[in-house]
């Protein structure tokens, strides 16, 4: 099945040259003779070579037919010309070994006036006339078959030049893009638009749902079935943001209503032959926007959470009554742009710092672990591990020290900016970044491991850090951080608890999913006894994204694709259901839409019959 992906996913994933440039249809599919087809391939490559293209070709050549993808410089002042010199040799080229400019997909505007490489001058007339007498007012297709010397140039109708691309703006761009050479434009044009996103959902004999591309991709396109809401449309509307000849820009309200249902759950950038990151670009489309402007009311309560939280956890007990009172709980939702459908979850009691026995502030600084025998590593405690899910946390510190690890937490909260991610703060980000990293930057050259609980959070460490933070540092932090199951399953004398008989429905963050990696989790379940069903598809809530107004229905028919049907199913004969989630969104929306399921964290799993 992997195999196979590789074929399917072949155009998005020659969308891109080994160098890290895009590359493009324009000679996508020539065909010659299939006995030829090897001495055609070796003569293609020395012309490739010539003009300085590197070819990524993905089939299929049982018919004789090359597809490939070219890394032209279209962008380059001198990029249509090179093409155009390209496509005139390489005409010359398949004509002469008895082939055609096109195998499959036709000659169209692109290849028409080099038609006369191929066929003779009397075919062509007669093309042209046979057309005349079917079209005698030339009303089909005008100007291209039948009269290809009537079109001008194979370079007219280019679309991404450096003529046709609008400059970054004059403030900058905030995130680095680093794998696009810092250019948001290349990085928009990733989409080539093969349509993984559209990918329908199946069932599977278990009664799981999973897309038929498998991952996370694209949920909002799966509960609205609309074009604009799929990674596909979000993309060319934003390609249409870096086009010059476009009246879009980032504030156009067609750009917003179709960011609007994007989860930014990150599914397409590992799921998305090309990587698109459409996550990425919406907190750059809103950064863009609302810099040094007025935000949305759900920006503000929900983007600055974590501080919200930590006032709030001073007196828990008052902010849950608040909280937990009709009129009171409206009014506060309402204020906050959240639907009033949705409960806010409770802060816990006491913060997880109040309860936590180890050790604050650097080892790596220090020098040393001090007076334990155990591993030092830190544990990187999340604003929701910590206000309203400590629980996890202290499961966390049980399995660790069980493991020999000895856990220290840094001298004071940091937070990763998650939030003010997801709602395009990114200058707010960058700076709880900057304290983060300065935190944990000795520990990480130090070579301890920074183990994080909440998954989005974690994969911020790994992926938006190094975007908004430059330096060693930032790169240091980014690498040191680890799953709980890739510390665990990396641990040498480390033995799982027998969890044999346990029929486990996991649900993966989807932030984990695409950035981490979840299969070291289902390795260590699997290694542990555990029957495990790990569901497809994102769980609806997404952070702020579920509660926010407007977009309750779509979270709740996410939710019913993939992950209440299997709910639904019956565990598995002789086995106890255990429901996994290490999200605290994901934990959320299961408390609220399946309040039986009783989710629970990894750490809680792996803690359950430790003895404090």
């Amino acid at each position: 099945a992997a195999l196979w992906r590789i074929r399917a996913d072949g155009a998005g994933l020659a969308g891109r040259a080994p160098s890290g440039r895009p590359a493009w249809a324009g000679w996508e599919d020539s065909a010659v003779p299939p006995a030829r087809l090897g001495d055609y391939l070796a003569a293609l490559e020395e012309l490739l070579a010539v003009h300085g293209l590197t070819a990524m070709p993905f089939g299929h050549f049982g018919e004789g037919c090359l597809h490939v993808r070219l890394d032209f410089a279209f962008d380059a002042p001198d990029g249509p010309e090179r093409y155009r010199a390209f496509i005139g040799a390489a005409a010359d080229l398949v004509a002469s070994f008895g082939g055609s400019l096109s195998g499959e997909h036709g000659d169209g505007r692109a290849r028409s006036e080099w038609l006369p490489r191929m066929y003779p001058t009397a075919a062509l007339r007669l093309m042209a006339e046979v057309k005349r007498i079917l079209d005698p007012d030339d009303l089909l297709n005008p100007g291209l078959l039948a009269d290809p010397a009537g079109v001008a140039s194979s370079t007219a109708d280019l679309r991404y030049t450096a003529d046709t691309r609008t400059p970054p703006p004059r403030h900058g761009l905030a995130l680095a893009y680093t794998s696009d050479g810092g250019d948001f434009s290349r990085a928009v044009h990733r989409c080539t638009g093969v349509g993984a996103c559209r990918a329908p959902v199946a069932t599977t004999p278990s009664g799981g749902a999973v897309s038929a591309g498998g991952g996370v991709m694209c949920p909002s396109f799966q509960a609205t079935h609309d074009e604009i809401h799929s990674t596909r449309g979000r993309a060319r509307l934003l390609q249409e943001i870096v086009n010059a000849d476009s009246d879009l820009e980032w504030s156009s309200p067609a750009v917003h209503e179709a960011l609007d249902l994007c989860l930014a759950c990150k599914g397409c950038a590992s799921d998305c032959p090309t990587g698109t990151d459409l996550a990425s670009y919406k907190a750059e489309v809103l950064h863009q926007t609302y810099r040094r402007r007025l935000r949305p009311r759900s920006h503000y309560a929900l983007g600055w959470l974590p501080r919200w939280a930590r006032l709030a956890s001073r007196v828990p007990g008052a902010a849950n009554r608040v909280l937990g009172w009709a009129p009171t709980r409206t009014l506060a939702l309402r204020a906050a742009g959240v639907d009033t459908r949705r409960r806010m979850p409770a802060f816990a009691p006491r913060p997880f710092r109040r309860t936590f026995t180890g050790a604050a502030g650097s080892v790596g600084a220090a020098g040393g672990a001090g007076t334990t025998p155990r591993t030092p590593v830190l544990l990187f405690v999340d604003s929701f591990s910590e206000h309203f899910a400590p629980q996890v946390a202290e499961a966390t510190v049980a399995v660790l020290r069980d493991a020999g690890y000895e856990p220290h937490l840094t001298a004071r909260p940091e937070c990763c900016g998650l939030s003010w991610i997801s709602t395009g703060q990114l200058d707010g980000a960058r700076r709880r970044l900057r304290s983060l990293v300065e935190a944990m930057a000795p520990d990480a050259r130090a070579g301890v491991p920074i183990v994080g609980l909440e998954p989005s959070c974690t994969a911020v460490l790994r992926h938006e850090l190094v975007e908004l933070v430059p330096g060693e540092d930032a790169r240091a932090v980014a690498a040191a951080a680890v799953t709980l199951a890739e510390l665990l399953t990396g641990t040498e004398g480390w033995t799982p608890p027998d969890l044999s008989g346990l029929d486990v429905v996991a649900q993966p963050h989807c932030h984990h999913h695409a950035v981490l990696g979840w299969s070291t989790d289902a390795a260590l379940l699997r290694g542990a006894g555990a029957r495990v069903r790990a569901l497809s598809g994102c769980c609806g809530m997404a952070g702020n994204f579920g509660v926010e107004q407007g977009h309750y229905e779509v979270s709740v028919a996410i939710a019913g694709q993939h992950l209440l049907p299997a709910l639904a199913q019956p565990p598995a004969p002789r086995a106890q259901r255990v429901v996994l989630a290490d999200g605290f969104s994901c934990r959320t929306q299961l408390d609220e839409l399946a309040p039986d399921a009783r989710p629970v964290h990894l750490a809680q799993l792996l803690a359950r019959d430790l003895t404090t």
